[in-house]
């Protein structure tokens, strides 16, 4: 509220006496003006001076100027505006700083000129303290407007003019400057106050909107920092679907830039809108669709994403689309999902000769781009020389994925193998999913247990090899799919052809390029190296280090047939380090049932006529071994008169241990 201005003998006469006597009448003062005077007696103010005695170098200033240049900016039309409203009135409008330092001057040149007695220049300090009650420092005290005129000044010499200040306040209402309107004393009007106030009104306005555009600035800045680090494309959408913008990203998959892209409607760019249309239109965002986009490089499979723009109302604005190449989104499955080959030749333990052949017939396959079949008994390690395939070929950078056809349901394989459309069945995810043919485009598809595939499914496998081409279940639309195709059985094709369960032209696309990796007991001379490694492995596992392997033992596990090949070889080992006690693989650890189960018949080798028979081997050697750990036992029984656990330990085992060797051996 503007304080009316007091201009009368009484006036002067109050603060005379106040002056003189540092009374005051009740009622003679307002409490504003009253409690100032007091402030400015106990600062020690001068009340006969008024000059201002701090002033700011050149150089503070300057630095002070450049701190406030925005105020000033801002301030200064509306200070000539307000100026030209009293023009010739020898008023000045004034800017000062939140402390009270003078920043600006407008106004009647003589005027300011007949001030200088008074120091009112730029980088001169008029807080109240300093200058005692008036205009500018008053008004900053009190944080609100207020009018001071004639003898309400504390200062004599100030007594002859009129002044109108109002503090400026930032958006956040911080205090940072102060307007102040200065005249003579008998142009004093209470609606100069009200000038001051507008004039200051509209500068805090400009500034909250210079502040708001600083802020649309940063946030465009980090938008754009944004939209230029992210790895998806982003398209950005007004509430019509016309684009205004795209990043980077979306610019290299469309094949167009920001500036081409903007004003291009979505429809020139999708087919079918779907769900692009339900977010424009309800504001109702998706999340992972699959849709095909327009580029000029062709139409691109894409996985898209969709958030409405809404304005602090809630009203909808337009949208934002995350796009990514599907074939990206496919490769990050694979990655995440362990679709990748692990194993390499240099893997693959053995010497044996038939199994070098297998290597070398592996690594020549890995030179072109040809299907394999790879054939052999369970276990013998089928999916590894699959693995060393696709690594040592030009896709080992692309996905391996694997399939085990023998272990999907028969109705959910062709799902499996060519994904399908959303609804395509019920029960199917929203979206549709790829599938197995897609994920490993770019690199390699193993089709393990080739011959327990369903003979609806061979016809749809053949019809992939001949064209390159799949369609989803539920879908009409096909797919190009570069695929390497390797397949492994254990069974014998030609017999499932014989007996109508697997297609004879399926089995010619598929056998370009066959392998037979030899059972383990067709290379026994491989077992000392594969036993030492697996050895190794599980040792570790288990904390135990320097195992030495009794030579008995070789020659036991050579001798076995190994129906279950390398896995069988593998899980008995693992048995084997589970029960050893101290530093040696001894025969003790073998399994009983390696022991106990003959030799069965083996194969007869080419050269051998059906009257040639084995010569002793590790089955005698067997035998052998048996007759020397019977008589060891009794032996040590014989010595401590049947005591088992004498026995057991000057044999080096446990009790339970012995007791079943002896049951075994028929002691």
């Amino acid at each position: 509220m503007a304080h009316k201005a007091g201009r009368t003998t009484e006036s002067w006469a109050t603060w005379d006496r106040f002056i003189r006597a540092g009374k005051i009448e009740p009622g003679a003062l307002g409490p504003e003006l009253e409690a100032s005077w007091h402030r400015c007696k106990a600062a020690g103010v001068d009340p006969l001076a008024g000059r201002s005695t701090l002033v700011l170098g050149s150089a503070a200033f300057a630095a002070l100027a450049e701190r406030k240049q925005d105020l000033i900016r801002v301030a200064k039309p509306f200070m000539e505006n307000l100026y030209s409203l009293v023009a010739g009135s020898s008023f000045v409008v004034l800017l000062f700083d939140e402390q009270g330092y003078l920043l600006e001057a407008v106004g009647d040149q003589d005027r300011i000129l007949a001030s200088q007695d008074l120091n009112l220049n730029k980088g001169a300090l008029w807080a109240e303290g300093e200058v005692g009650t008036n205009g500018a420092g008053t008004p900053l005290v009190l944080g609100r407007p207020f009018q001071v005129s004639g003898a309400e000044h504390y200062c004599q010499k100030h007594h002859r003019w009129t002044c109108s200040g109002a503090p400026i306040f930032d958006p956040r209402g911080k205090t940072i400057g102060l307007l102040d309107m200065t005249g003579p004393v008998d142009e004093t009007h209470i609606h100069t106050l009200g000038l001051v106030m507008a004039a200051v009104q509209a500068i805090q306005h400009e500034l909250k909107l210079g502040q708001k555009n600083q802020e649309l600035t940063l946030l465009n800045n980090r938008l754009s920092s944004i939209l230029f680090t992210v790895t998806d494309g982003v398209l950005v959408l007004d509430v019509d679907g016309v684009l205004s913008q795209i990043n980077p990203v979306a610019e290299r998959l469309l094949g167009v830039s920001n500036p081409q892209a903007a004003g291009k409607r979505m429809t020139d760019l999708v087919q079918d809108l779907g769900p692009i249309r339900e977010l424009l239109e309800w504001g109702q965002e998706f999340l992972d669709r699959e849709m095909e986009l327009k580029s000029s490089r062709g139409a691109i499979q894409c996985i898209v994403s969709g958030k409405p723009i809404l304005d602090e109302g809630g009203l909808l604005k337009g949208a934002v689309l995350f796009v990514n190449p599907i074939n990206k989104i496919k490769r990050l499955i694979n990655r995440f999902s362990g679709a990748q080959a692990t194993f390499r030749f240099e893997d693959i333990l053995g010497q044996g000769e038939s199994l070098q052949r297998a290597v070398q017939q592996g690594q020549l396959a890995s030179a072109n781009e040809s299907n394999v079949l790879l054939t052999g008994e369970s276990g013998t390690g089928k999916e590894m020389f699959a693995h060393a395939i696709h690594n040592q070929s030009e896709r080992r950078k692309g996905p391996f994925v694997a399939v085990n056809c023998g272990a999907i349901p028969r109705e959910l394989i062709a799902s499996e193998l060519f994904g399908y459309q959303d609804g395509a069945f019920t029960g199917a995810a929203r979206g549709g999913r790829p599938g197995k043919f897609e994920l490993a485009s770019g690199g390699t598809l193993f089709l393990d247990e080739i011959g327990d595939m369903p003979l609806e499914q061979q016809i749809a496998l053949l019809r992939v090899l001949q064209d390159r081409t799949i369609t989803r279940l539920g879908g009409d639309r096909s797919f190009v799919v570069d695929v390497r195709i390797i397949c492994a059985t254990h069974k014998d094709l030609r017999e499932e052809i014989r007996k109508g369960t697997f297609r004879q032209d399926l089995y010619y696309r598929l056998n370009v390029s066959m392998i037979k990796l030899p059972p383990l007991r067709e290379h026994p001379e491989d077992i000392p190296e594969l036993l030492e490694a697996f050895m190794y492995k599980f040792a570790a596992r288990k904390g135990v280090s320097n195992l030495r392997i009794d030579p008995r033992v070789i020659g036991i596990l050579q001798g076995y047939a190994w129906p279950g090949n390398i896995r069988e070889f593998q899980n008995v080992v693992e048995r084997m380090i589970h029960s050893v006690q101290g530093t040696e693989l001894s025969l003790n650890d073998i399994p009983d049932e390696i022991l106990r189960v003959p030799d069965p018949p083996l194969p007869m080798a080419a050269s051998q006529s059906p009257g040639h028979t084995r010569s002793a081997g590790p089955a005698s050697l067997r035998e052998q071994l048996l007759a020397e750990e019977r008589e060891t036992i009794q032996a040590s029984l014989r010595t401590w008169k049947g005591n088992m656990s004498k026995a057991a330990q000057e044999l080096g085992m446990a009790r339970n241990t012995l007791y079943r060797k002896v049951q075994k051996l028929g002691i």
